[in-house]
């Protein structure tokens, strides 16, 4: 009873550690303390409650039969955070939801989507407090397909490169590029849309 007591204070290296070694207790304590975040980024790319609910939890039974895997290379976070993201993908692929955009064509066949889409020069989160600015990019992020989302959340979000984008969407690198052009502008000119008519 007395180990139990300690797992709230150890650290995520010493839980993954107890869990390897076929601790329960410890691996609950890595779900309490990282269950929110693995529903949220869930969420972020499904924008479906009970898909990002179902997802999240296979995550977790995925996580725990690969534990024996997991050799720290990266944080525990990192770690759960890409298997739930695989899973999206893959759930999104089975779904028929992941396709290829317009825009991908529109840059193969002109030459480059930059000279399609007009420059978005305004600062479109200025005076925003933190929850707002969560709110208004949150309901941007809604708006685009999911590919654009998608992309947006990989490189911006998860920090990832454009050579693994590319191989977790299952795109050439040349698509990745012309998405997350397109997603940057796309969700600029959205949330300098949203401050417009939001304006007294």
């Amino acid at each position: 009873m007395a180990r139990e007591l300690e797992y709230p204070s150890a650290t995520d290296e010493t839980l993954v550690r107890l869990a390897q070694r076929g601790d329960m207790s410890a691996f609950e304590e890595l779900i309490a303390r990282h269950r929110d975040k693995v529903y949220s980024r869930a969420f972020s790319m499904m924008r479906n409650e009970e898909d990002a609910l179902d997802l999240s939890q296979e995550a977790w039974v995925k996580a725990w039969q690969r534990l024996i895997q997991f050799q720290g290379d990266s944080s525990f976070t990192t770690w759960i955070t890409r298997i739930v993201i695989n899973l999206c993908l893959d759930a999104m692929r089975r779904q028929k939801r992941l396709h290829a955009e317009s825009i991908d064509q529109m840059a193969e066949d002109g030459g480059g989507v930059e000279r399609h889409l007009p420059t978005v020069q305004v600062d479109v989160l200025e005076g925003l407090d933190r929850a707002e600015l969560r709110v208004r990019i949150d309901e941007g992020m809604r708006q685009l397909s999911d590919a654009h989302r998608t992309v947006l959340i990989l490189h911006e979000f998860e920090g990832l490169e454009y050579k693994e984008c590319a191989k977790r969407m299952g795109c050439s690198i040349g698509t990745i590029m012309s998405r997350l052009f397109y997603a940057r502008r796309r969700l600029a000119s959205l949330l300098a849309g949203m401050k417009e008519e939001r304006k007294p």
